[in-house]
């Protein structure tokens, strides 16, 4: 494949989180270098490789050379999903990107989607998907709403997708919501979403997207990490309820009792 030299200053910064995706990978990163060069050329792609203990890594090596300079890629320690993208959005940052997405590297985010999602940037801060229909299983769906229901209980925000890993954000955005997230929370994605949905300054949209099945490989997290992960959540918002520093999460009605 043809590609041009990287841009100093990308207008388009992709983050993509990957752990022992050897099964998927190749064709994933294909696939969306395509639908980029199309519809937002000038644009960078960042491969966060959590530690993968398969042949990932070499996989990627080889991609790099193939697809060009374009896609970055950064190798590290395993730490979680959370820390990659943490790490991924710090990265898109630093390069000034003006727009950030974020997608999974299992093949089940599908880039038909993305012209109609790059198009209203105009008109939005924050596109998040909205997974209508999807194929990854009825498991999926209750963990999806089970965080839905979690998150409105503990912070009287609405999410309609609040862990969907599609989501374009403007990088001003980005960088305020990250200022009041702690670096080791668990999930920093649904906390991202709680940050980004209570900032009335931002212009929200929700955009209806088909989640598609894994399009290979076995998917690493079972029922009972993401069970873990769970647990882990209510434990960092607790932790944070008791540091008056990072009151971003609270109900509108106790932010205001706190503040008096």
């Amino acid at each position: 494949m043809n590609v041009s030299p990287p841009f100093s200053t990308p207008e388009l910064a992709v983050v993509m989180p990957v752990y022992n995706e050897a099964a998927n990978i190749g064709a994933v990163l294909r696939e969306w270098f395509r639908t980029l060069e199309r519809t937002a050329p000038d644009f960078v792609l960042l491969v966060i490789n959590d530690g993968s203990k398969d042949n990932t890594a070499s996989i990627l090596a080889a991609l790099s050379r193939e697809l060009g300079p374009r896609l970055q890629v950064v190798s590290k320690k395993n730490s979680g999903h959370g820390s990659s993208c943490r790490e991924g959005y710090e990265m898109a940052l630093a390069q000034g990107a003006a727009w950030i997405l974020q997608i999974d590297s299992d093949g089940q985010c599908d880039p038909a989607f993305f012209q109609a999602f790059y198009e209203r940037r105009a008109f939005h801060d924050c596109i998040f998907g909205h997974r209508r229909t999807r194929d990854d299983g009825f498991g999926r769906l209750v963990i999806s709403k089970c965080y839905r229901a979690l998150l409105c209980l503990m912070t009287g925000t609405y999410l309609k997708d609040a862990n969907v890993p599609y989501r374009l954000m403007r990088a001003k955005a980005l960088r305020m919501a990250l200022r009041r997230i702690p670096a080791d929370f668990v999930l920093q994605n649904v906390a991202l979403s709680v940050v980004l949905k209570r900032e009335e300054e931002w212009r929200w949209k929700y955009f209806p997207i088909h989640f598609r099945a894994r399009q290979g490989g076995e998917n690493s997290i079972d029922y009972r990490k993401i069970a873990k992960m769970g647990l882990g959540f209510i434990r960092d918002f607790r932790r944070i309820s008791h540091e008056n520093s990072y009151v971003w999460w609270r109900p509108r009605w106790t932010r205001r009792r706190v503040a008096s």
